[in-house]
């Protein structure tokens, strides 16, 4: 533990060591002024290292930089400002005290001094310090775990495929450490694919662990069962095994699953409460629409499975919601703007396409998760 004691009279610099020293604070450092405060602290450093020092002690009234000042530089930096003052001062000015206080200090002591009040306002700052700093490791070390869980996260979205025919690939720009959009796509036989976009209710841990719960069974169902019909009906299943009576919160996704069969040219899908899918077929526009409700909400749900086709070519674009709001406008919705992108470029590349359609010039962050899958079959 150290601490500084900071004042330009020497006896009292020697009166409160004395105390200290007898109390059993050993670590302690002796400057006369704020400027050789200021060295200890290492104020010129740009490193980020925090300064090991507990607390500072310090008088109010010194030559060429007071107190107050002090306090308001150290204050100011962000590696110091949790450094803990107290001042001890013989200003009785209710008006400087108050000053000092808004300056950033946690308390004060009177001259000439009680070595009582003074032990007892250190162990009370030291305490609050311990707190402080506890929670502080804390939440740097959930920051690290969310950080790390957020890699692992993004390590099972699937990568971009190109083969025989068909390109597929996805732009994602989470809102959050913890995200709960979730896409992937599987080979499923000679010439077919499945190709999933799911958009997890919520935010954060909760939402990417329910998120998670179903990537560890999507490549066995999709490639099992393969049909859209099927796959959704047991990805329900599986969800309403999370619902408990006693719960709260029943966690629920939106997705849109499909089979894509580039020998067939066909596309069959199911859009589980999930905005409408985009396909441009040989020029022509279709919109994804048919399926069901979201998947968890209920045991048992009714659904219906749309199957389209083409002849020589179809551009998909598979997007979240967190998309089409962040792109709405008064004089148009987002899917009237990503219809417009995919008309206006026939590019395959998905970051291209959110580069043409969005709206750099609007005010704020998103609020919601970004997903967007582009699928090109030729």
């Amino acid at each position: 533990m150290s601490i500084v004691i900071v004042d330009d009279n020497a006896t009292n610099l020697l009166i409160i060591e004395k105390i200290l020293l007898k109390a059993g604070y050993t670590d302690l450092v002796l400057v006369s002024s704020a400027k050789e405060l200021y060295q200890v602290l290492d104020m010129e450093s740009t490193s980020e290292a925090e300064v090991p020092v507990d607390l500072i002690l310090m008088d109010m009234m010194m030559p060429e930089i007071d107190g107050v000042e002090a306090c308001r530089t150290i204050q100011a930096e962000e590696r110091l400002k949790d450094i803990p003052i107290i001042f001890v001062t013989a200003m009785g000015d209710s008006n400087k005290l108050a000053e000092a206080l808004d300056a950033g200090a946690l308390d004060y002591v009177m001259k000439p001094i009680n070595k009582v009040e003074l032990l007892a306002r250190i162990r009370s700052t030291l305490r609050l310090k311990y707190e402080k700093d506890w929670h502080k490791e804390r939440d740097k070390r959930i920051k690290y775990e969310l950080a790390l869980a957020m890699q692992v996260q993004l390590s099972v979205l699937s990568s971009p495929l190109k083969d025989d025919g068909i390109q597929i690939s996805a732009v994602y720009k989470p809102s959050s450490e913890l995200a709960g959009d979730f896409y992937a796509w599987y080979p499923i036989a000679p010439n077919r694919y499945g190709i999933i976009l799911l958009d997890m209710m919520g935010h954060g841990i909760s939402s990417s662990l329910v998120c998670m719960y179903i990537y560890s069974a999507l490549k066995d169902t999709i490639t099992n069962i393969c049909d859209p019909e099927g796959v959704m009906q047991e990805l329900n299943r599986r969800m309403n095994q999370l619902h408990r009576s006693d719960n709260l919160i029943n966690y629920y996704f939106t997705a849109i699953y499909m089979v894509l069969d580039t020998e067939s040219r066909t596309i069959e899908y199911v859009n589980a409460g999930h905005p409408a899918g985009i396909a441009i077929l040989d020029g022509e526009v279709k919109l994804l629409t048919e399926g069901s409700c979201a998947i968890g909400f209920f045991e048992g749900i009714e659904m219906t499975k749309g199957l389209i086709s083409y002849q020589k070519e179809a551009r998909i674009a598979l997007f979240t919601d967190g998309l089409t709001e962040w792109l709405d406008k008064e004089e148009s919705d987002g899917v009237t703007q990503i219809m417009a992108g995919m008309k206006a470029s026939t590019s395959h590349d998905p970051d291209q396409l959110l580069e043409r359609i969005y709206p750099h010039d609007k005010i704020g962050s998103p609020q919601d998760d970004m997903c967007l899958v582009m699928v090109t079959v030729s």
